[in-house]
C-alpha cells in the first residue's frame, strides 16, 4: 500500500523519467527539423520551392501502396545492417566494414544458389540465409581477431576489407559467375525456387519480415539478457568488466562477428529478394549508410527502425523528386547528410548542456 510519505519520492522519479523521455524524443526531432530547414535553403539556392519538393518527396515515399512498398523494401537492408552495428557500437567496437560484409553475404548466398541448381526452395533458402550470414560474419571476424590478438584498430581494418570484398564480388560477377548469355558484370537470374517468398500478395518478401523482427530481438538481446548487459558494460567500462572476470576479447569478437552476420544477411535480400542475381554493384552504399542510421537512431533498435525508414523515404522520394523537378537526385543525399549532422550536433549540444 502506497503511503503519503512515499508519494514525494515517487513524483520526482516520474518527472525525471518524463524528462528523459522528452529529451530522447525531442532531440532527434529538433535536429531533423533543423536539418530539413537547412535542406530547404539548399533547395531554394538550387532554384526550386522547398515546400513543393518536400511534398513531392513525401508522396513519392508514402503516397500510395506502391510507394510505401518501395520504401519498406529500401528500408529493410538499412535496418538489418544498422541493427547489427548497434550491437557492435554499444560495445564500442567500431565496425566500419558493413559494406564489405554485405557484399560477402551476397556472394556466399548467390554462389550457393548458382552452384547448386535443382535444390528445392524450402532447403535452398535456409541454406542461403545461413551461408550468407556466415559470409558476413567471417569477414567481420578477421578484423575482430586482428584487434583482440594484435591490437590493430578495427576502424582501419574493417574499412580496408570493404574494398577487398567489393573487388572480389566484381571479379566473380564478371568472371566465374557471370551470366554466359550476357555481357554485363552480373550472374544469371536465380530460379524461382531460390527467391524469397512474397508476402501478402505484394512485392514485400520474407526478408522484410525478418529485418523488422530483428528490432525486438536486438532490444531483448541488449537490455534483457546477461550477454547484452556485458556487451554494454564493455562499451562503458572495459577495465571494470575485465576485473569482474569477463573475457572482454570474447565480447568484442562476438559483437563484431554478430554485426557482420546481420550485414551478410542483408546481402541476401539483394540477391534473393530483389534483383534475383549477383551483381558487381549490388550495393547502393547500404553498409556505409548503416553507420549513419545506427548513430541517427541513437543506437536503440526502435530509433534505428525509424531512422532506416527515414533514410529509405529520402532515397525513394528523391527518385520522385528527380522526375517532377529538374533537381538532381543527389540533392536528397546531401539533405540526408545535413539531417544526420544536425541530429548529432543537437544531441551533443543537449548532453553538453546537461553535463
Amino acid at each position: 500500500m502506497t503511503t503519503a510519505a512515499s508519494l514525494p519520492a515517487v513524483a520526482p522519479a516520474a518527472r525525471e523519467r518524463t524528462r528523459h523521455l522528452l529529451i530522447a524524443l525531442g532531440t532527434p526531432l529538433l535536429g531533423t527539423f533543423i536539418g530539413l530547414l537547412i535542406g530547404a535553403i539548399m533547395i531554394v539556392l538550387a532554384g526550386d520551392d522547398p515546400l513543393v519538393i518536400y511534398q513531392t518527396m513525401f508522396l513519392g515515399a508514402f503516397g500510395g501502396g506502391r510507394q510505401l512498398t518501395e520504401t519498406i523494401l529500401q528500408a529493410s537492408p538499412y535496418l538489418l545492417i544498422a541493427l547489427g552495428l548497434t550491437a557492435a557500437f554499444r560495445a564500442r567496437v567500431w565496425n566500419i566494414g558493413a559494406e564489405g560484409q554485405y557484399y560477402m553475404g551476397a556472394l556466399a548466398a548467390g554462389a550457393t544458389a548458382l552452384l547448386l541448381p535443382g535444390v528445392p526452395g524450402y532447403f535452398m533458402i535456409p541454406i542461403m540465409m545461413v551461408l550468407g550470414a556466415a559470409g558476413g560474419a567471417v569477414w567481420a571476424f578477421i578484423p575482430g581477431i586482428l584487434k583482440t590478438r594484435r591490437g590493430i584498430n578495427e576502424i582501419i581494418s574493417t574499412l580496408m576489407l570493404n574494398y577487398i570484398a567489393i573487388l572480389l564480388v566484381q571479379y566473380m560477377a564478371r568472371g566465374p559467375l557471370q551470366d554466359p548469355q550476357g555481357f554485363l558484370p552480373q550472374s544469371a537470374q536465380l530460379v524461382n525456387a531460390d527467391r524469397l517468398p512474397l508476402l501478402f500478395g505484394s512485392r514485400i518478401h520474407l526478408g522484410v519480415l525478418i529485418a523488422f523482427l530483428f528490432v525486438p530481438i536486438i532490444y531483448l538481446l541488449l537490455w534483457r539478457t546477461p550477454l547484452g548487459f556485458w556487451l554494454r558494460a564493455v562499451g562503458s567500462r572495459a577495465s571494470v568488466v575485465r576485473y569482474a572476470g569477463v573475457n572482454v576479447d570474447r565480447m568484442i569478437l562476438f559483437a563484431i562477428t554478430f554485426s557482420g552476420a546481420l550485414a551478410g544477411l542483408a546481402g541476401i535480400l539483394a540477391v534473393s529478394g530483389d534483383g534475383f542475381r549477383l551483381k558487381g554493384d549490388i550495393s547502393n552504399g547500404y553498409g556505409f549508410d548503416g553507420v549513419l542510421i545506427a548513430l541517427l537512431g541513437r543506437m536503440h533498435p526502435v530509433g534505428v527502425m525509424v531512422a532506416a525508414i527515414f533514410f529509405a523515404a529520402l532515397t525513394v522520394g528523391a527518385q520522385a523528386m528527380s522526375v517532377v523537378s529538374q533537381l538532381p537526385a543527389s540533392l536528397a543525399s546531401a539533405i540526408q547528410a545535413v539531417v544526420v549532422l544536425s541530429v548529432l550536433a543537437t544531441d551533443a549540444a543537449v548532453h553538453r548542456g546537461r553535463d
